[in-house]
């Protein structure tokens, strides 16, 4: 669940690290979902049979697959501020693939909160770096710094 913050409260927040997310399964529907919205049928995401032979001996997860996930799992990690009434995705200065997502593995977010300004009255820019961990792996799938406005009553 996110955590709603005081605008007094901000300074507390810089550095904070938010609790691991709950485990989410990356299961073969929903790689075969991303790939027909993304018309990304490349064999590695979708074919079991060829996959097999590959360095990694399954299917996995487009990496932007792996990155969308962001938005679901923010869901638990975001500092909210209090008389927050919509939110923009911002984009990403960083993002980096480390580790392929097999299928039917499961992924989780770790995120911390990296600065939140006042860019003007009652906008905020918040920068979190946000990495996806793999369950069992000690690299994880990825890696980012992800910027996001939240405006403010």
């Amino acid at each position: 669940m996110a955590t709603i913050i005081k605008r007094t409260d901000i300074d507390n927040y810089i550095d904070h690290q938010a609790e691991p997310t709950t485990w989410h399964q990356v299961t073969q529907k929903q790689i075969n979902q991303f790939a027909d919205c993304t018309f990304d049928h490349q064999f590695i995401h979708v074919d079991e049979e060829k996959a097999k032979d590959t360095p990694f001996g399954l299917t996995i997860a487009h990496g932007f697959l792996s990155l969308s996930m962001l938005s679901h799992f923010a869901e638990e990690f975001s500092l909210i501020i209090d008389g927050f009434y919509m939110g923009i995705n911002s984009g990403f200065d960083k993002v980096r693939f480390l580790q392929p997502v097999t299928v039917d593995s499961n992924i989780r977010a770790h995120a911390q909160t990296l600065s939140i300004e006042e860019t003007k009255p009652g906008q905020f820019r918040l920068k979190t770096q946000v990495s996806v961990e793999i369950e069992g792996n000690d690299t994880p799938a990825l890696v980012a710094e992800w910027i996001s406005i939240q405006l403010v009553k």
